[in-house]
């Protein structure tokens, strides 16, 4: 059933996306069975064509297997995953399906089997005007979530794990946790100094 539900989404969203237009991609992570992941890219053919030639112009391609090489290297350098703040993953050899609507899947190593935070930056199509990728999450138990990696976020999100969904960690959180730390620091710093005053007067007595 879980296969079936994938395999629908999967289409859903390459119908979505307009695979046709080159400024619009996915980018999804997908866990599996046993807590294995996949990470699949979905472009239109032209916007990986695009990426290529400009980064890779002093050694262009011949064949479509040197193509398909170029755009497994060039994701990866551009591609930044990790779990819980500072846990990389690993990315597999890769394999790449060509067509109107291109897609690159790896699968993933190293995705702790507790989440509580995740951070994507996906820069491949950084180039193309008004780019925006689907980012996608599919996790076992969890809501299904989409958000967007675009120029505005410089095509990074840090999201946070709360109970079984996936939400983007905003500056207003931060802030607002920082504000806490400030109360927090304070008010050991006033018990203190009233610690100190109601001794002295202690002693005095």
């Amino acid at each position: 059933m879980k296969k079936i539900i994938i395999l629908a989404l999967f289409l859903f969203t390459s119908v979505v996306m307009k695979a046709h237009q080159p400024n619009v991609s996915t980018t999804m992570l997908v866990e599996k069975e046993n807590n294995t992941w996949i990470l699949q890219i979905s472009a239109s053919l032209s916007a990986f064509q695009q990426e290529i030639k400009t980064h890779y112009a002093e050694t262009p391609y011949k064949t479509p297997e040197e193509f398909q090489k170029m755009v497994i290297e060039y994701l990866k350098n551009n591609l930044e995953i990790n779990f819980n703040q500072n846990q990389e993953i690993t990315l597999g050899k890769g394999y790449v399906k060509l067509g109107h609507e291109t897609k690159v899947v790896f699968e993933v190593f190293g995705v702790p089997s507790e989440i509580n935070a995740v951070f994507v930056k996906n820069s491949a199509f950084k180039d193309i005007h008004k780019n925006q990728s689907a980012l996608v999450l599919l996790k076992e138990g969890f809501n299904k979530e989409h958000f967007v990696l675009n120029d505005k976020n410089n095509h990074a999100l840090n999201l946070l794990v709360d109970k079984n969904k996936f939400l983007v960690k905003t500056k207003n959180q931060a802030s607002f946790f920082s504000y806490n730390i400030l109360f927090i620091l304070l008010g050991i710093t006033v018990a203190g100094l009233l610690t100190k005053i109601i001794m002295k007067k202690s002693i005095k007595i």
